[in-house]
């Protein structure tokens, strides 16, 4: 579990002495809701620049402690599916003048050299969360911490369009082979809620009768009783995922 990690004074703190220089955590946090893929986003104060939820790597942290720590404090949940997927570190994608506005919003000033405003490399992780579980936070530097429609995105800053992209095309290449489209599920579901959330993650429609079959034949399903509809004979079976036992 990773440790709690208290950011000192942001207007007196020295960076280089808590945080590695140059590099950083940009995360991508999923969830699905009324049948679309959401994505948690931040923005800025004073500039209305949007931007995903990411920071800075402590020196006595873990990196993957590190990524935890930061979706944790944005959602506030404890624990939650996390992968690193990509790092970028093209030679463009930092925006020194971007973040010189966003410090000085909050009083603070730097030396010209300092690491900030030097080239960056990220660390991009995904995240799979209930979207039902989710407490959005902002951190000190942006006024909102909200959930935003896959499809609709609003411009965000640097690189993070191709961030998302990517972190998109990684998910639906592990739906299958790691079986982890659960984790965006509640811990029971029915089989059109199962199926609903594969189309919404591949953006595609599937046959209900193939798909569901295959998800029997997988053994990985549990059927547990049925969801109260007030029809009895047309309420389908809720179901649960043997792993999460």
């Amino acid at each position: 579990m990773a440790k709690e990690f208290l950011i000192p004074n942001w207007e007196t703190i020295d960076f280089e002495k808590y945080f590695l220089p140059s590099v950083a955590i940009d995360t991508v946090i999923f969830g699905v809701h009324e049948n679309a893929l959401k994505v948690l986003l931040m923005q800025y104060k004073y500039t209305g620049a949007f931007a995903l939820p990411g920071g800075l790597i402590s020196r006595d942290e873990n990196l993957y402690d590190s990524a935890q720590r930061i979706l944790t404090d944005r959602t506030g949940l404890p624990q939650m599916y996390l992968e690193q997927f990509f790092t970028f570190g093209d030679q463009g994608r930092s925006d020194p003048h971007f973040l010189k506005q966003i410090l000085a919003a909050k009083g603070i000033t730097l030396p010209k050299d300092h690491f900030l405003f030097r080239r960056s490399i990220s660390v991009g992780y995904y995240a799979l969360v209930d979207f039902t579980k989710v407490i959005p936070k902002p951190d000190v530097l942006s006024e909102t911490c909200q959930w935003y429609d896959l499809i609709a995105l609003p411009a965000l800053i640097q690189d993070h369009t191709q961030i998302i992209a990517k972190a998109l095309e990684t998910l639906q290449e592990h739906l299958d082979k790691r079986l982890i489209v659960f984790n965006l599920l509640p811990e029971k579901f029915t089989m059109a809620e199962l199926q609903t959330v594969y189309e919404t993650v591949l953006q595609s429609k599937l046959l209900r009768t193939s798909f569901q079959r295959k998800m029997v034949n997988l053994g990985i399903l549990e059927k547990v009783e049925k969801k109260h509809t007030g029809k009895a004979h047309k309420a389908p079976y809720l179901y649960k995922f043997l792993s999460r036992k």
